[in-house]
């Protein structure tokens, strides 16, 4: 299997190219061990994504995070030690979506 094309900031180019693997592969890169907590963060997105048809910024990722994980997850301190000071856009690259319009 080949990889698949990623833009100039490792986002995939084509959502349908994405899979576990894939962001096993983008973790890596980005020196990220996934665990449990980071696949919820990263399923989350993607649902995210299904319902609104865009990748979250870190306000309405949290509140989103929240409302489906609890209080404890829905905090930007707690995505923030997941996936480091940009969750929202880490989040987004692991989860095959593309950049929140937001980040830098």
């Amino acid at each position: 299997m080949s990889a698949p094309k990623v833009d100039s900031e490792g986002f995939l180019i084509e959502l349908s190219d994405w899979t576990p693997e894939i962001a096993l592969s983008l973790a890596e890169k980005e020196s990220i061990q996934l665990t449990e907590n980071h696949w919820e963060i990263i399923y989350l997105v993607r649902q995210f994504y299904i319902e609104f048809d865009l990748s979250p910024a870190m306000r309405p990722l949290v509140k989103y995070v929240g409302r489906h994980l609890g209080e404890h997850k829905g905090r930007s301190i707690y995505l923030m030690q997941l996936f480091s000071s940009s969750p929202a856009k880490l989040a987004a690259k692991l989860a095959g979506l593309p950049k929140p319009a937001n980040c830098l």
